[in-house]
């Protein structure tokens, strides 16, 4: 399991890093609203996310291919949702309207921990 931690890491680093080029520059210049700008990194990083995961991170791990897709899915829009959270909790004007990066700090080390998780028992498992 440990090295499947390792190769998580690394390939959900990479999705996350991509979610981050996608984010940072659409919210930090206003091209978009923070919502807008989390889901068009959301987007870029399921998919690398899902051929990452699926093919090194996970690989071996037992489950077939057919249940493995709609599983990622499924755990793909719970990290959306909670992504959707932090982004709504710390930028929007009604809760704590705090600047477009404070939520990358729970993207970046909660969120993938959740997701972690659900991947290995539920969706690759």
């Amino acid at each position: 399991m440990l090295g499947q931690l390792v190769r998580f890491g690394i390939a959900g680093g990479m999705a996350t890093a991509l979610y981050t080029i996608v984010y940072s520059p659409l919210a930090g210049f206003k091209i978009t609203s923070e919502q807008v700008a989390n889901l068009c990194g959301y987007l870029v990083a399921m998919g690398s996310g899902y051929v990452m995961h699926s093919k090194w991170s996970f690989r071996g791990h037992g489950a077939q291919a057919s249940q493995t897709t709609w599983r990622f899915f499924i755990v793909s829009l719970v990290s959306l949702a909670i992504n959707s959270f932090w982004v709504w909790l710390l930028t929007d004007d009604a809760v704590l309207n705090g600047p477009w990066w404070w939520p990358l700090i729970p993207i970046l080390f909660v969120t993938p921990l959740i997701t972690f998780a659900l991947n290995r028992i539920w969706v690759f498992g």
